[in-house]
């Protein structure tokens, strides 16, 4: 095991949860989140709301996402560390099973880890752009 995979770092701990998310590894993604973790998806998305518990959050959003999307993607690309906050800007693709639609769209995520766990998030995106590549 290396020391990333343990590492507390805030950064590290954001950057296990993208690759977990990744490979669908939904156990190595609920290990990132603490047992209290508040992810909230904006307004305006397919699945907002803010979802609770590491079970709460990958039933109800990656889970979703792979029902409705293939080959939902988030790739981190920049982190920016200050302290327990981590904005990492990213960018989704998938294409909608329903519509065959793709989404291409940049996205900023905040993080928020302390003692080695993710305890809040939220998501900023362009929701139209989700939305046009969904059913009506």
């Amino acid at each position: 095991m290396s020391d990333f995979d343990t590492s507390a770092a805030p950064a590290d701990v954001v950057r296990r949860q993208y690759l977990a998310s990744a490979a669908g590894d939904l156990t190595a993604l609920r290990a990132t989140l603490a047992p209290d973790v508040e992810w909230t998806e904006m307004a305006g998305f397919p699945l907002a709301g803010t979802y609770r518990t590491p079970d709460g959050v990958t039933s109800n959003v990656m889970e979703q996402l792979g029902k409705d999307w293939e080959g939902w993607t988030a790739h981190d690309d920049t982190y920016v560390v200050d302290g327990e906050n981590v904005v990492v800007l990213a960018r989704y693709t998938a294409t909608n099973r329903a519509t065959g639609k793709p989404v291409d769209v940049r996205v900023a995520h905040h993080f928020v880890v302390r003692g080695g766990l993710i305890v809040r998030f939220e998501q900023f995106v362009d929701t139209a752009l989700v939305r046009a590549a969904m059913p009506n």
